[in-house]
């Protein structure tokens, strides 16, 4: 019988961070980050992708899990490198609104 793997990421805030988490290369997904870092976003999803409470994400500290403030106050982010952040609202224990983000 089949495996199948459910989804718990409800929503993407654009197209290309939806197509990066597919593994999808495509013109939208290019212009969200460099293709060299979309191994390491696709870790990152899969572990955004299978936790039930957010203090899961301060591990490993890598993540620099953190909630975001100012006009990004509701969201909390992980990063990818130095530049690049997965940033994403939490709602009803799940992750929504998620995207890629040069943060800087």
């Amino acid at each position: 019988m089949p495996c199948y793997h459910v989804s718990v990421i409800k929503s993407f805030k654009n197209q290309g961070t939806e197509d990066i988490f597919n593994g999808k290369n495509t013109k939208n997904a290019r212009k969200i980050c460099p293709r060299t870092l979309w191994h390491i976003a696709s870790r990152k999803f899969d572990q955004l992708d299978s936790i039930k409470f957010l203090k899961e994400l301060r591990i490993p500290p890598g993540n620099s899990f953190e909630a975001m403030a100012g006009n990004r106050k509701g969201q909390y982010s992980i990063r990818i490198n130095d530049q690049y952040r997965i940033c994403f609202e939490w709602k009803e224990s799940e992750p929504e609104k998620v995207e890629i983000t040069d943060y800087h």
